[in-house]
């Protein structure tokens, strides 16, 4: 936990913004796998987290009553039989006391208090429920059919919480370091490792080893593949070949709860061939030109654009477009060799409260979310803020589904070359990410700094 201070700071504020009412936060609970008592890795929900910093304790919930200035954590204590299983574990009230909670009471408490805090008129505020038991438990508490949960949301409430968990504190800043600098171990591992005659899955649970034996876990589950051109390919079983390109997406969380995310693509033997660090060099150099571009008030959607008028200049040079590369962009043609978004918010989620909604999370009145294919998978659009935390994560996914799709529709063929480009349908993908603090003027890389030129990665490689 942070200190008890910065608890108390951060529901201060929040009472402040929400103004009247019940701030009611489920807390999540067990999930079974394939039976009850065999359970999926509990993690608690994070804006639970971010305002109690009560950690790995399920079924309980807590409540601000902002009218009475009064907040209370409901749950129950194990019992000493529970304990057989679990060993002993420390009060809830000594949690109650470092998160600066005044009031603990029984579980059992909760839906007569809710009962009556609504009969007195006062709004109940929750956020939207991303579990279905959350949405069974918000339903059954404040009287709501189950399809009524949803419309029901608390808008103010999640502005709230998006107002103040998208600018990231110092020592939050601190832990998302660590956790990146986790990630960085991953990565290097993997870019050592991923060699030919092994597998994905070998590969991909000596990386979640190291996330764990970092304090935490791994931020979501990894992808590492031989087939980059499937965005969100997760290892397998397949045996990784002499000349194959290797993409790994992976990110540690630590025990605090704070990820990290981080993309490198190398080569399985000592050096990428002369075509893969010709396509690579261009999704570098499109992503160094958005990091150049970010810093307060600009729009991360121009900086996607950015990026993705780099991307089709340099497949122009590679004779795969033609035509003017803006209004390639503009038209959305692009989009065959680079289908989703530059990046997205980081911190207790890897994908920063994208429970919340895209609309409110990474957009807003001035910049609204697009439906055109491409653009409408960018999660972030709107403008930056100091204290912003992002990914950067430009692509090039050569698709085969895609290109023969394209092709037999004669889509955008004043700016696609298929001829050409039908070489590359058994090439894979290429992406490189990292993660950035929105300053002052600019931007900062987190974490320490990790190879991402071509010869840099193969000079590794080789020592």
């Amino acid at each position: 936990m942070f200190s008890r201070d910065t608890y108390i700071s951060r529901r201060k504020t929040l009472k402040t913004l929400v103004h009247q009412g019940i701030i009611f936060f489920p807390g999540n609970g067990e999930s079974g796998m394939n039976y009850r008592d065999n359970c999926y890795p509990f993690r608690q929900d994070s804006t639970f987290l971010y305002y109690t910093g009560i950690n790995n304790i399920p079924d309980i919930c807590f409540i601000i009553d902002i009218d009475n200035d009064v907040g209370i954590l409901f749950g129950d204590d194990p019992t000493p039989e529970e304990m057989v299983w679990t060993g002993a574990v420390k009060p809830l009230a000594e949690f109650a006391e470092k998160s600066g909670i005044g009031q603990v009471k029984p579980l059992k408490e909760l839906p007569e208090f809710l009962k009556t805090r609504k009969e007195k008129g006062q709004r109940i505020h929750y956020l939207p429920p991303y579990r279905g038991d959350t949405s069974i438990q918000v339903g059954e508490l404040l009287g709501l059919p189950i399809d009524k949960v949803e419309e029901n949301k608390s808008e103010v409430f999640i502005k709230a919480v998006v107002q103040q968990r998208s600018i990231k504190s110092t020592e939050e800043i601190a832990e998302i370091d660590n956790a990146v600098n986790i990630t960085t171990q991953m990565h290097l591992h993997a870019i050592k490792n991923a060699v030919p005659g092994r597998s994905e899955k070998e590969i991909a649970g000596e990386l979640q080893a190291i996330a764990i034996a970092g304090g935490g876990n791994i931020s979501f589950p990894i992808i590492l593949t031989r087939n980059g051109q499937y965005l969100h390919n997760h290892a397998t079983q397949a045996i990784i070949q002499e000349g194959d390109i290797i993409l790994c997406d992976c990110g540690a969380e630590t025990s605090m709860n704070y990820a990290g995310d981080m993309t490198r693509t190398f080569p399985a033997g000592k050096s990428y061939s002369p075509l893969q660090k010709e396509v690579y060099n261009i999704v570098l150099n499109a992503h160094n030109t958005a990091v150049e571009a970010l810093k307060p008030g600009v729009l991360f959607k121009d900086v996607h654009l950015l990026a993705c008028t780099k991307i089709a200049q340099g497949l122009k040079e590679l004779g795969l477009m033609k035509g003017d590369v803006n209004e390639a962009v503009a038209n959305g043609a692009h989009t065959l060799f680079f289908q989703c978004g530059l990046g997205h918010f980081m911190g207790m989620d890897v994908h920063d409260m994208e429970n919340l909604g895209e609309n409110y999370v990474g957009y807003n009145d001035e910049v609204r979310k697009s439906d055109q294919f491409g653009l409408k998978s960018l999660r972030l659009g709107k403008a930056l803020e100091q204290g912003n935390v992002l990914t950067v994560e430009p692509g090039i996914y050569f698709n085969p589904f895609l290109i023969d799709s394209w092709e037999a529709q004669k889509k955008h063929t004043e700016f696609v070359n298929y001829d050409e480009v039908k070489k590359f349908k058994n090439f894979g993908g290429i992406r490189v990410e990292e993660d950035f603090l929105i300053t002052t003027s600019g931007s900062r890389l987190l974490g320490k700094p990790l190879d991402k030129t071509p010869e840099d990665i193969e000079k590794f490689k080789s020592l």
